[in-house]
């Protein structure tokens, strides 16, 4: 699939600049409260909203990468037929807690606090979009167990007649 590693560049990109955001909020955290005696006021803030995204978006990025960590006792066990099942099902149930919980749980999260007018209180900025990076990685996590998922019918059908 050419499209995956296209998705896979712009999220590392954008992983890169949120990491490159949290490295100079925190250098400017400590120059301001060390070197300036004036700590600001939005730093700490700003590096709990950054770790979040970092954290879901390259959870989701990684894992789509199959770079997470897992186990693979069962999986070194079987041929490639019974690999394949195993991880169609893998991604099943994956793909399901992404959509149950990130997506529509997330989704209804950012609609609830927008509705309510929620704003961080240093940086004033709405909670909705902080929170936004819940249905964004689970819509992240749900386009790779489909590229998974296509990968493995794909060695499903080439295996067929191995059995």
């Amino acid at each position: 699939m050419r499209v995956r590693p296209a998705v896979d560049r712009v999220v590392g990109g954008a992983l890169a600049v949120l990491m490159g955001a949290a490295v100079l909020n925190v250098l400017w955290q400590v120059a301001s409260r060390f070197l300036l005696g004036d700590p600001s006021s939005f730093t700490d803030e700003a590096a709990r909203f950054l770790l979040i995204w970092i954290g879901l978006l390259g959870a989701a990025h990684v894992a789509g990468q199959r770079r997470h960590l897992a186990i693979d006792l069962l999986p070194g066990r079987l041929g490639p037929r019974g690999r394949a099942l195993l991880g169609l099902a893998s991604e099943a149930v994956v793909a399901v807690f992404a959509l149950a919980v990130l997506v529509v749980g997330g989704a209804r999260l950012v609609a609830l606090t927008l509705e309510l007018g929620q704003r961080s209180p240093a940086l004033g900025i709405p909670l909705g979009w902080v929170y936004a990076v819940l249905p964004v990685s689970g819509a992240l996590v749900l386009f790779h167990c489909g590229c998974s998922g296509a990968e493995h019918r794909a060695i499903l059908r080439a295996s067929h007649g191995d059995d």
